[in-house]
């Protein structure tokens, strides 16, 4: 398709969009006053205290309160979503203030806690309703292929620190837990339709029930996404358009229980030039059944199988199928509660080579064998111990295999001391891996050509002897809610990372010889300034010392493992003008990035975003959102692409 014939089909889309809003604008003001009342309650009605009192899963693995939990764990919750105006899961997760997010063009993001960030960031681990996102050429996450409605997403958990224990390799400095409602909490018909000047969107969901104890939702949704510019105003071609629908159902009682649910998508860039577009697409399929038995143990078993494909010509592509099996027991021995478990997972890839981009000499990616099956096994046991009535210390180990390095030793303790009902102080220790993955054991990247010589040797090439990186993580926090109104959570922290990814002049191999230290702190609040105003906000800051280990020939160090700024800081305030209307601010600073192209730097920047609700009646809402108010245009990442000022006008109807 060529590149004035895409955009026009893009321009169709548009307008198609713009008409399906205005149609839905006109069905609202048309339509009976008795249509159904919203279903769904807001976390916008819930005091500091309920909202402490949210029950969270990530970080034993069990449901606990979330002013229990002895870990830096940050909810982003279903409401925190809505008035936000966000439109995308990676946006979603700049309420985060443990997360750095960076926009690296118009679908792609490089998202990290703790440092670390790339465009290939591999030390944080994603859930999305219990299944792994992550691929395993690279153990990092394409944000372009990631996607839930947002309208059925009950929290979003994030934990800034390693969950190697619980979760295993590559819960390094984080874990991301995206869980959605159960389809008995999100019944009947929902529409959405919004349209921008950098984007548009459209979903739609409906959720019915069956049987006695068994419900159902299906839903379907698209995007749109307007090239990003560089300095100069010129286009960017990475436009994007993509589309996804699903399912989820789910039956039986509290004691025993049944869910089945899955996804299938496809996305396409823009056309560019000599590679064409990025293609992509997708299926999964997850089962699990969770039983509470009269003992008051409780077993958990989860399967799932995930296909991605990915056509990109100058990038990483390929086929992955991953098929997954885990189990977990949790056993209640007096002042104990036993949790252990086990799992299987089995990947297939078949991954080509790039496209060169000249006859003449180019250099193009490789894996070699371009094709691979992996597996990964896994057991862990962890034991929660009642000391006394404010005092739990929480102790276990993961043991986990890959067919790389072989047996990891996944160990950490937790202590947890709550001197009065409304404090929790807590420390850790815990020891975590990022396991090795294609790129680096098998990636090549090798010069070809009528210019190069036959046997010319790679310029980089994977390490055959790469081991797993490894972290020995030191944490403190302390979480608190003084009175009625205030809240708050600070956490330092501090990382020994060994054998960390490094290399040598090229030819290159790929090895362990980089190490350091990182020390840091992160911390939020929320404050119920009057009945309906309220203001939340949070801060962390990083300081890395890394650097080589004797006998490396690393060129560059340390600025090649990521590029974080060493503060950021936001502040957010939700205001109810009336029962029926609501005003959202919030506002971002972020630092610069250290490592800078010569005359290129990407500077510190702060965003300002502004959100207007109106709710006309209790099944509908009217929002518009603005993006960067005070900001023309800046950096996230790289300055190849600059993001300036957007205004998005959404409607959401449940008839």
């Amino acid at each position: 398709m060529g590149a004035s014939t895409y955009n026009n089909s893009r321009d169709v889309v548009s307008r198609r969009r713009a008409l399906s809003v205005a149609c839905a604008l006109a069905a609202f003001f048309f339509v009976p006053t008795h249509a159904a009342e919203l279903q769904v309650a807001s976390f916008a009605d819930l005091s500091l205290e309920q909202l402490a009192n949210i029950e969270v899963t990530s970080v034993s693995r069990r449901s606990e309160r979330l002013s229990d939990a002895p870990a830096s764990i940050y909810v982003i919750t279903n409401d925190d979503i809505r008035r936000s105006g966000v439109r995308s899961l990676p946006e979603a997760l700049r309420l985060a203030p443990n997360l750095q997010v960076a926009r690296t063009n118009a679908s792609q993001y490089a998202i990290s806690s703790r440092g670390f960030n790339n465009s290939i960031g591999n030390k944080l681990l994603v859930l999305i309703d219990g299944r792994t996102v992550y691929t395993p050429l690279f153990s990092g996450v394409f944000w372009d292929m990631q996607d839930v409605m947002l309208e059925d997403v009950e929290r979003i958990e994030v934990i800034s620190g390693p969950g190697a224990t619980l979760w295993g390799a590559n819960a390094v400095n984080g874990v991301i837990n995206v869980i959605t409602r159960r389809a008995r909490d999100s019944q009947g018909m929902l529409v959405t339709a919004g349209v921008g000047n950098r984007d548009d969107s459209a979903g739609f969901r409906y959720g019915g029930a069956f049987g006695e104890t068994g419900h159902y939702r299906v839903y379907g949704k698209s995007q749109d996404l307007q090239n990003t510019r560089n300095a100069a105003g010129v286009s960017f071609p990475d436009g994007w358009q993509r589309g996804q629908v699903g399912f989820r159902a789910d039956w039986g009682q509290d004691s025993r229980n049944f869910t089945v649910q899955g996804d299938a998508y496809s996305g396409k860039s823009e056309t560019r030039p000599t590679f064409g577009p990025i293609n992509v697409s997708g299926t999964n399929l997850l089962a699990r059944w969770n039983e509470k038995f009269s003992s008051g143990s409780d077993l958990r078993l989860q399967v799932y199988f995930d296909r991605s494909e990915r056509e990109d010509r100058s990038g990483f592509q390929g086929n992955v199928d991953k098929y997954d099996i885990e189990f977990q027991h949790g056993i209640p021995l007096g002042a104990h509660k036993v949790m252990w478990g086990g799992g299987y997972r089995h990947a297939r890839d078949d991954v080509p080579s790039t496209l060169p981009a000249s006859p003449l000499i180019a250099l193009v990616n490789r894996f070699v064998p371009p094709a691979r099956t992996l597996t990964w096994e896994n057991i862990f046991v962890q034991d929660e111990i009642r000391l006394n009535e404010k005092l739990d210390f929480t102790v276990g180990l993961k043991l986990e295999n890959n067919d790389y390095t072989g047996w990891e030793k996944l160990p950490s303790a937790r202590l947890a001391w709550k001197p009065e009902s409304n404090q929790l102080l807590w420390g850790a220790v815990s020891r975590a891996v990022r396991a090795p993955a294609r790129l680096d054991r098998d990636f090549n990247l090798v010069a070809v050509g009528t210019l190069v010589p036959a046997n010319f040797p790679p310029i980089i090439a994977g390490g055959p002897y790469f081991e797993s990186e490894v972290a020995t993580v030191f944490e403190i926090g302390y979480r608190a809610q003084p009175s009625d109104v205030l809240s708050y959570s600070v956490t330092a922290f501090r990382h020994n990372y060994k054998k960390l990814r490094s290399g040598m002049p090229p030819p290159a191999f790929i090895e362990n010889k980089m190490s350091g230290i990182e020390n840091g702190m992160e911390a939020w609040a929320t404050w119920q300034a009057a009945r309906a105003w309220r203001l939340s906000g949070g801060f962390s800051t990083l300081r890395q010392h890394l650097g080589i280990d004797p006998g490396s020939r690393d060129p560059t160090g340390p600025i090649a493992l990521g590029n974080d700024p060493d503060h950021q800081w936001m502040l957010r305030s939700s205001y109810n003008f009336t029962e029926h209307s609501e005003f959202d601010v919030m506002v971002r600073r972020v630092g610069s990035l250290p490592v800078q192209a010569p005359g290129r730097p990407v500077q510190a920047y702060t965003a300002v975003d502004a959100r207007l609700g109106w709710r006309p009646s209790r099944n509908t809402e009217v929002s518009l959102t603005l993006e960067n108010l005070f900001d023309s245009e800046h950096a996230e990442f790289t300055t190849a692409n600059l993001y300036g000022r957007s205004v998005f006008l959404k409607l959401l109807w449940r008839p």
